[in-house]
């Protein structure tokens, strides 16, 4: 199976078990916009409460707030938004398809990468054991050659970037013989540039002066609010201020499911500093957040840091958690040091005075500030890309299970009585009674208890719980394990602690 293939089955599995639905699909859908079904917002908001938790219960210098999607719009003018918020298109003639220009030129050196390692991994089966893959990459003709051009084009890439050179764009498209994927020729337009804000009106008159915008990112709602939660809050520098929110910015090349929507959900952290300090905050918060993902158990190889080599216009330093995606490693988190860029414009563009007076220098100034953000939808892609496995089961049978990790997991418990008479449902209530206050649980009664397991499997519970007629006469249950499959025998009285033993986001928490 090839990962577009899984990719694809991944799609349709999300909509056949109420993951996410195309929004708004009984009038064909709204292109690049989903909603959660009754599986997916659970484990979404499961997601976000490990992050919420992980930032503001275990640092004790790191607060919440929710600010409003609306905000002045001078806000967007101070954060560099109104002028510089900028995506570089091109548009392919025969197809009529838009495109990112930047991103078909980053897919084609995915491309080379893929060769390189199809040549590693040829070599490795070839010599086994006595395999020396640096060898090897610094003597294959046919990596070398490939190298060199990643090299080149690489080259070409990044000087178009720091020159925001469209035309230098293009030029690397055409050069590299780059095609449409849909209509397969390389009839393209020039590169131009589009603001990704949404527009609106705040009033009713229609004036131009009344516009508003849907934030495109939320983590000016936190720089606007900086003096509100320092002087409440009584905090001292170093501080953080963490928001969980929805974020608008008009995709026009929207693609690959949830990974790029028009209307997203960002975590974001701003931990404000003192000036001369934010590079070492930033390599801490580097090794918090990395630790952070690898604690949930999907392979630590499934990570990587990958530093900017253009930063954006408010950083000076900014690397990206990426994660191995079915299309390849791609920005899961953004780490930034934003300096004293927004809130020095904001004290620019308002008039207001927003600086810290530091009791142990004397001094007062405007902190710096060092930023973590993560994609809510790329986390919950992430978790679910990496949760789908088929596996083959003894006898020629299989199974689809969803791997996800157990405090994530949407359902902790299935209750589920062997048969619907004997009095068994009425039991399997009354244990799903015992257990519904402490955990997620679903009771199921229709089909064989094979069929049962095998939905339960599919949306990833850890736990089904079968109620037989010896649980009438010795107060046992059979637990069965998602990852196992084994099935132990034990005592109603002892579900409570089993369970809460593997799913208890408490005990993901402990290991941060």
């Amino acid at each position: 199976m090839t990962q577009d293939e899984l990719f694809k089955i991944l799609v349709a599995h999300c909509k056949e078990y109420g993951f996410i639905f195309p929004s708004s699909e009984i009038y064909d859908g709204l292109a690049a916009v989903y909603d959660y079904g009754q599986m997916g917002v659970e484990l979404k908001n499961n997601i976000k409460r490990y992050w919420w938790e992980a930032m503001t219960r275990l640092n004790e210098n790191v607060v919440g707030i929710d600010s409003c999607v609306f905000m002045h719009p001078k806000t967007w003018v101070a954060s560099g938004h109104v002028s510089a918020f900028n995506d570089p298109l091109i548009d392919n003639k025969d197809s009529k398809k838009r495109y990112r220009a930047d991103n078909l030129i980053e897919d084609f050196l995915g491309k080379i990468e893929e060769k390189i390692a199809k040549e590693v991994a040829k070599g490795r089966k070839k010599f086994g054991d006595a395999f020396d893959e640096a060898q090897f990459l610094a003597t294959n003709p046919n990596v070398l050659r490939e190298k060199a051009k990643y090299d080149e084009v690489h080259s070409r890439y990044l000087a178009a970037e720091n020159a925001n050179d469209l035309k230098a764009y293009r030029d690397i498209i055409i050069d590299c013989g780059i095609v449409c994927p849909i209509s397969g020729t390389a009839n393209w337009t020039e590169v131009r540039q589009f603001n990704l804000m949404f527009s609106t009106q705040g009033s009713t008159t229609g004036n131009a002066d009344d516009v508003l915008y849907l934030r495109p990112e939320t983590a000016q709602g936190i720089f606007v609010e900086y003096l509100n939660v320092q002087k409440t809050g009584r905090m001292k520098i170093p501080f953080g201020i963490a928001q969980i929110g929805k974020a608008f910015r008009n995709e026009i090349v929207a693609r690959q499911f949830i990974f790029r929507m028009k209307e997203f959900e960002q975590m974001e952290m701003e931990f404000f500093c003192r000036p001369g300090t934010e590079m070492e905050w930033f390599a801490s918060w580097k090794e918090n957040r990395m630790k952070w993902h690898v604690n949930l158990g999907m392979g630590a190889e499934n990570y990587r840091f990958h530093d900017h080599e253009k930063l954006a216009h408010y950083a000076n330093a900014a690397t990206d958690i990426e994660f191995n995606f079915p299309f390849g490693f791609k920005e899961l988190e953004g780490i930034h040091s934003r300096t004293d860029f927004d809130l020095g414009n904001h004290q620019k563009l308002s008039g207001k005075k927003i600086q810290y007076f530091d009791p142990e220098t004397g001094e007062s100034y405007v902190p710096y500030c060092v930023e973590t953000s993560i994609g809510v939808d790329r986390m919950f892609l992430a978790v679910l890309s990496h949760s789908y496995k088929v596996e083959e089961l003894p006898g020629g049978d299989s199974r689809v299970v969803l791997g996800i990790p157990a405090p994530l997991a949407p359902v902790k418990v299935a209750i589920l009585p062997l048969v619907k008479k004997d009095g068994l449902p009425e039991k399997a209530r009354e244990v799903l009674d015992v257990l519904k206050y402490d955990f997620k649980c679903q009771y199921d009664e229709k089909d064989s208890i094979g069929k049962r397991y095998r939905r339960q499997d599919a949306i990833g519970t850890p736990f089904c719980v079968t109620i037989d007629n010896d649980t009438m006469t010795d107060g046992c249950v059979t637990v069965r394990d998602r990852d196992t499959m084994e099935q132990t025998r034990v005592a109603i009285s002892e579900l409570r602690a089993i369970i809460d033993s593997k799913v208890n986001m408490s005990n993901l928490l402990r290991n941060l």
